[in-house]
């Protein structure tokens, strides 16, 4: 077997240094018991981990070395066998004990996952946060059913979050309800469609979007759902469709997202190994991530 280059790290190794005072602690957190449509999502964080080895840790388009930022792999929490109800509690309760200085990064897992962090990041006080989230769908379905993975937002709101602090970048054409956008423009949901993106790039447009979410609140939560991706980069997600974001557009999304100071945590989620082709989806979703790690490098330059 061939010897490893000491020249070329990998992510895999940077991710297992077990950092003493990280700037970043990265949890697994495998529930899709919520999931609309069946899905096994709970398996994607140990799936993102054994595909890192296939990525250095320089963003050589960048110029940044994600050594620059110290890290601590918490593992997963053991929450994969609890049904939809039982779950957010347990979420909850665990994030709560989290120190509140590092980055958080929470790889789910599905979409049912947002609402119970937001919540204990915040130590339930909605009033001082905003939420940004990367995904084709608003994710205001009905909560009566139960916390399901398409209804975090109209959970979070039913919470306590004001209107006003939601944007979402990357809605897609034919994903969503008029009833669904109608309740968004009730609670001031601002919306920037994949169009929008196209014209004005991802990058920007997130940037953009966390600029006017820090004159309204004191940090921010980034929700990416890796279904905004088009379904030709993501076969692993149920809720992909045609028409989404390239890897390079949700890179770039990231990336920014990772420079911005007011961001303390993000999601990545949605994700269905067991239907992924070629892994596809799963190496998007690491690279995503590492993109975030590398916007990271860039705070208080």
């Amino acid at each position: 077997m061939p010897t490893a280059d000491p020249l070329s790290p990998r992510a895999d190794a940077w991710l297992a240094g077990a950092a003493p005072e990280p700037d970043l602690i990265v949890i697994g957190v495998p529930s899709s018991s919520a999931s609309l449509s069946p899905s096994e999502a709970w398996r994607c964080p140990g799936e993102v981990r054994s595909v890192l080895g296939r990525f250095s840790v320089f963003d050589g388009e960048r110029g940044n070395d994600l050594r620059a930022v110290a890290v601590r792999d918490a593992g997963d929490w053991p929450v994969d066998g609890l049904d939809m109800q039982a779950m957010p509690t347990e979420v909850e309760r665990l994030a709560s004990d989290l120190p509140v200085g590092p980055v958080k990064v929470f790889l789910g897992g599905d979409n049912a996952i947002t609402r119970p962090l937001v919540k204990a990041l915040s130590g339930r006080d909605l009033s001082r946060v905003g939420v940004l989230t990367i995904d084709a769908h608003h994710d205001v379905r009905l909560t009566e059913g139960g916390p399901t993975n398409g209804s975090p937002i109209r959970g979070l709101i039913e919470d306590g979050l004001p209107d006003g602090r939601v944007i979402q970048v990357g809605i897609h054409s034919f994903a969503n309800s008029a009833e669904h956008r109608g309740y968004c423009d009730e609670h001031g949901i601002e919306i920037v469609t994949m169009s929008t993106v196209d014209e004005v790039g991802a990058g920007w447009a997130v940037a953009s979007a966390l600029g006017d979410l820090a004159r309204r609140c004191d940090w921010v939560y980034v929700d990416v759902d890796v279904d905004v991706l088009d379904v030709a980069f993501a076969p692993g997600c149920p809720g992909s469709r045609p028409g989404g974001m390239t890897p390079r557009q949700l890179a770039a999304a990231c990336h920014a997202a990772g420079a911005h100071p007011t961001v303390r945590a993000v999601d990545f989620v949605e994700v269905d190994p067991i239907r992924d082709r070629g892994g596809v989806t799963v190496l998007n979703t690491a690279a995503a991530f590492l993109a975030f790690v590398s916007g990271m490098t860039e705070r208080g330059r």
